[in-house]
């Protein structure tokens, strides 16, 4: 089984941030990413770390370039400062993605302890609904903690470790289910 894990955001663009504890979206999800990727290494799951050079081809790229099986793209929401809670978008049409969006967001809710804010389909024109349209594979994007939101950002900080395992059991459980791996 392969794995795409998707960094949300990239350097230059990093999106949400918590400016009270100096974090952004794309740094956070950037280290996320390395640290289930050696995670899925060492249980034997192949995993390729993804970064967007732009919004438009990045479905495209990963389609052509990786091939995965499955793609998790990493991400933090933000809204308000007082949002809070945990979700995890996937393709409106697709059985496969809503069924990964709902191993995921059992695995991440269970980690965090967040208000659950459940599975949300998304169509095309939808924030994310590109990317999760244009992909060959199963595709959701995660949204576990509200970054602007500081203390969901101290949860998301304090329980790290807890974070990484979250992902790491979902995409297990997933590739069990789905991919008989």
């Amino acid at each position: 089984m392969k794995v795409a894990l998707i960094v949300g955001h990239k350097e230059s663009s990093p999106g949400a941030e918590n400016t009270n504890r100096g974090m952004n979206e794309y740094a956070f999800n950037n280290e996320l990413a390395h640290d289930i990727s050696d995670a899925l290494g060492e249980a034997d799951i192949v995993c390729r770390i993804v970064y967007r050079n732009n919004y438009r081809d990045l479905p495209f790229e990963v389609n052509d370039d990786v091939e995965p099986d499955m793609i998790v793209s990493l991400h933090c929401n933000a809204f308000d400062t007082r949002a809070t809670g945990t979700e995890v978008l996937y393709y409106h049409s697709s059985e496969k993605s809503m069924r990964m969006a709902e191993v995921l967001q059992k695995h991440l809710v269970d980690a965090l302890k967040l208000r659950d804010r459940g599975i949300k389909p998304r169509h095309t024109e939808d924030r994310g609904g590109y990317l999760l349209r244009h992909t060959k594979a199963p595709c959701v994007i995660c949204e576990p903690f509200f970054i602007d939101n500081d203390a969901d950002c101290r949860v998301a900080l304090d329980y790290y470790d807890d974070l990484v395992v979250a992902y790491v059991e979902g995409v297990k459980e997933i590739g069990k289910e789905m991919f008989d791996a």
